[in-house]
């Protein structure tokens, strides 16, 4: 788990060669992860009206704001404001190591357990649609895969998992790839 004031340990692998701020803005999400026999990652469809990122996959969160206490803070009030998750229902585990994005953004990934039926209603301005991948689908190595594109001149490396023709790609699919990579190291 991550140490208070450690940088970001899992950059992404387009940094590299990209100016990224000395001081990358902090951000925090949400990991929820349902209690059930067969637990599944919340994960929303992010509004197509968005000026960034629009219809992307992503996790509930954004920036931490100067009146939020900590990351956790700051991941549920986002994961309140986007989806309606009351933070009481958030069992709260943890959270995971920074990463870093080429946007400039250092996000702290915290892991949370929430009850299988709690209701979740995405907030019109900035979510689409909120569904549930299963876990077990997720941390299968064989579908997060690599793939690559050429940008700017240059071959850039990204993970990307598609689940019910949703793509699920870029810092998400990363910061899962990581859960996933730190789960089987100590396991």
């Amino acid at each position: 788990m991550a140490h208070p004031g450690s940088p970001p340990l899992y950059p992404s692998d387009d940094v590299d060669g990209r100016i990224v701020p000395a001081r990358p803005v902090p951000a925090a999400v949400l990991v929820a992860i349902t209690d059930r026999p067969a637990p599944g990652m919340i994960l929303t469809e992010r509004a197509g009206t968005l000026r960034q990122h629009s219809g992307q996959v992503a996790f509930p969160g954004g920036r931490i704001d100067p009146d939020d206490a900590s990351p956790t803070a700051a991941a549920l009030r986002e994961a309140e404001e986007e989806i309606g998750l009351p933070p009481s229902a958030v069992r709260v585990v943890g959270e995971a190591d920074p990463y870093l994005t080429v946007t400039g953004y250092s996000v702290t990934p915290v892991i949370g357990v929430i009850p299988p039926d709690v209701p979740l209603v995405p907030s019109e301005a900035e979510v689409a649609a909120v569904f549930e991948v299963p876990l077990s689908f997720l941390l299968a190595p064989g579908n997060m895969v690599e793939r690559s594109i050429l940008l700017d001149g240059r071959q850039r490396r990204y993970r990307e998992a598609i689940w019910d023709n949703r793509r699920i790609w870029g810092a998400t699919a990363a910061m899962i790839a990581n859960l996933s990579d730190r789960l089987r190291w100590i396991a």
